[in-house]
């Protein structure tokens, strides 16, 4: 009986050094930062790495495309898309409309972005 080759997990960082690595490692970098606070952890979200705030996701990274994916406002989304920063989230073609993907693996950019996606997952603890 043949057996079928093993693909890699969506979370699964690349091979190697360059680009791929160093964005991977940026948002590992980054997220780490956020686990300071107690409620913040680690998780996967449709086999891709993620953080989660007392169990809400906030951000994703999609080792395929090398992007960061955080949820924020449908509106925030939308200016981010029509603005050229980021791109619709569609995994498997269905659109996630309080979730981008940021290829730009810019530091500032990914901070600031995973502050407001830690913001808007506390303001959903709330409600």
């Amino acid at each position: 009986m043949a057996t079928k080759p093993q693909r890699p997990s969506p979370s699964e960082p690349s091979d190697g050094d360059g680009p791929d690595a160093a964005a991977r490692e940026l948002y590992e970098e980054l997220t780490d930062d956020l686990l300071y606070d107690p409620a913040i952890g680690r998780a996967t979200m449709m086999g891709y790495p993620c953080v989660r705030l007392a169990g809400k996701f906030l951000a994703s990274y999609d080792d395929k495309t090398r992007c960061l994916v955080v949820k924020l406002p449908r509106q925030r989304v939308t200016e981010l898309i029509e603005n050229g920063v980021g791109d619709p989230f569609a995994p498997a073609g269905k659109v996630f409309r309080e979730w981008v993907a940021i290829t730009a693996a810019d530091r500032e950019l990914w901070q600031s972005l995973l502050a407001e996606a830690a913001d808007f997952a506390r303001q959903g603890l709330s409600s």
